[in-house]
């Protein structure tokens, strides 16, 4: 009765009401959004096949000649349990590894290793006191007289009382030796990036601080295969390496896993779509949105559609995943910026000193003249991760969207 009475006494109201409700008709908006989450991504390898051919697998068993196919086997893990996987084949392989860190022998907060103090001995999985400084003081004393020693900070937001270890004693020692000694058998696992509810101590993405630490490696992986082969990588490699796991993933991410012992390369960048009309170069958990973000620009939804030109909707974008953050794979991302001649760069952690800076500053430089538009970077605001609203902080797929249109259309 009171909407009849309004509606006859302000035709313009009743006009606008009848808009809305017509407009709401015609598109009703998804319960989920039009972005589509990590589990539904196209890039994980869900088959045994697909699982055994991933690009730059090597099997590091005895029986390394076994037909890839026929010989061997794979199991459905998510990211925590490929760590977990990845460490077991540590400690059964070499007798002088040792994992420490806080809560460890518990199975840690995010349970990566759950059941290896029962199954190796708590003298080779055991807990350690609340200091991130101790935790890597200690790793580099061990891995110096000749242990593989891997630590785990419980989040990569306290690896900062670490730093002076970390790039002041780590990253130095075989240098300030003249090469006599080594602590190559470090490596420091620690989670990383927004979980979506982690606020400004458990957020972060620290990746940038460590890119002017000549001596180490700074490692992301996207998914459990590559957690898998690259912290094996990482623990066998010659030099002290941060393996930063984006813990979103830990349980979202979802592949057949290969149970044998193998490897992938470090410092090595993946193709993981070709195209020719644009770069997009990212790393852990930004793969899935950059994914996400190339599916609006070809498909877009009705309410995206308007704003999306068709002209744009055809262009090949070529998706890389970074991998290795220090040192980085400079000549897979300029051989393929010269190709695509641009580039936009996507991390979480804020602009200004972030790794995007440091990678559009080299690719400036290598392939200036074959640029037709300036390096994008989209990444997290310069501002503290936020107690509530977390997700506007993060590069999502329409700002990743945008930033692709508008390098196309420069």
């Amino acid at each position: 009765m009171l909407a009849r009475r309004l509606r006859s006494k302000f035709p313009a109201l009743s006009r606008r009401w009848q808009t809305t409700a017509s407009t709401t008709a015609i598109e009703p908006p998804p319960a989920g959004g039009h972005s589509s989450s990590v589990a539904s991504s196209q890039l994980f390898r869900i088959t045994r096949e697909s699982a055994l051919r991933t690009p730059g697998i090597s099997w590091q068993d005895e029986e390394s000649d076994r037909n890839i196919i026929g010989g061997r086997e794979t199991r459905k893990m998510n990211l925590y349990q490929a760590v977990r996987d990845a460490l077991s084949i540590a400690l059964s392989k070499d007798d002088t590894a040792v994992i420490f860190g806080e809560d460890i022998a518990f199975g840690g907060v995010f349970r990566c290793t759950m059941g290896l103090a029962e199954e190796f001995g708590r003298e080779r999985v055991f807990n350690t006191p609340l200091t991130e400084q101790g935790i890597a003081g200690f790793g580099i004393g061990l891995a110096s007289m000749g242990h593989t020693a891997i630590a785990e900070i419980q989040f990569a937001d306290y690896i900062f009382p670490a730093f002076d270890q970390l790039v002041n004693e780590a990253a130095k020692f075989r240098y300030r030796s003249g090469g006599h000694f080594s602590i190559g058998g470090l490596t420091v696992r620690t989670p990383t990036m927004a979980v979506g509810h982690g606020g400004l101590y458990h957020s972060q993405s620290p990746e940038g601080f460590f890119m002017g630490a000549s001596g180490l490696k700074v490692v992301i992986p996207r998914s459990p295969i590559q957690c898998k082969g690259l912290l094996l990588s990482a623990i066998r490699d010659p030099n002290p390496v941060i393996f930063m796991e984006p813990k979103i993933l830990y349980r979202s991410a979802v592949e057949q896993v290969p149970i044998d012992d193998f490897s992938l390369p470090l410092s090595r960048a993946e193709i993981l779509i070709p195209g020719s009309d644009l770069t997009l170069l990212t790393w852990g958990t930004p793969v899935y949105h950059c994914e996400s973000a190339l599916r609006l620009l070809n498909s877009p939804p009705p309410s995206l559609a308007p704003l999306i030109p068709p002209s744009l909707r055809n262009a090949k974008v070529e998706l890389i995943d970074l991998r290795t953050i220090l040192p980085w794979d400079v000549e897979t991302v300029v051989e393929s910026v010269r190709r695509t001649k641009r580039l936009v760069i996507v991390h979480e952690a804020g602009m200004t000193g972030g790794v995007g800076g440091e990678i559009a500053a080299e690719v400036g430089k290598r392939a200036f003249l074959r640029l037709e538009a300036p390096v994008r970077r989209i990444t997290g605001w310069d501002v503290p991760a936020g107690l509530q609203f977390e997700k506007f902080n993060m590069p999502d797929a329409v700002r990743i969207l945008d930033g692709i249109m508008e390098t196309l259309s420069y």
